[in-house]
């Protein structure tokens, strides 16, 4: 009856009930915007790595300066990368748990759909030679 409610709706509505109703999980969207708004978030902290090993190598007009920058840069740079893994790693932990849920809720609904169902009797065997 629910679904035949939902099918006189357009499209745009069926969603917005799904949102306001969490029918149906909107998590995996959600979570590409949230890794994308990580990964900017990160890429603006590179450039900033790179601004502060120029500024470092401009500030000092010598040789030691070229020297400084160069230690700031790798270290920025292998710390962005490590938080690149590590964003990653934790925007795929919360896409496999909301994973495991949706397979949780679909085993539900199908044990639940068993218990409806009457107990059909099993078929009569036929006779055993022999015996």
């Amino acid at each position: 009856m629910a679904s035949k409610s939902r099918s006189k709706r357009g499209a745009g509505a069926s969603l917005f009930w799904d949102l306001l109703t969490f029918d149906r999980l909107m998590t995996n969207t959600v979570i590409h915007l949230i890794y994308w708004a990580g990964l900017g978030v990160i890429a603006l902290g590179a450039f900033g790595t790179i601004g502060a090993a120029v500024g470092v190598a401009l500030r000092e007009d010598s040789v030691m300066g070229l020297m400084l920058a160069i230690p700031v840069l790798v270290a920025g740079l292998l710390v962005v990368g490590a938080l690149v893994l590590l964003w990653r790693s934790f925007c795929e932990f919360y896409v496999a748990i909301f994973r495991l849920s949706d397979d949780l809720h679909v085993l539900r609904q199908q044990a639940d759909a068993e218990r409806a169902a009457p107990a059909r009797p099993s078929p009569p065997r036929p006779p055993q030679p022999g015996m």
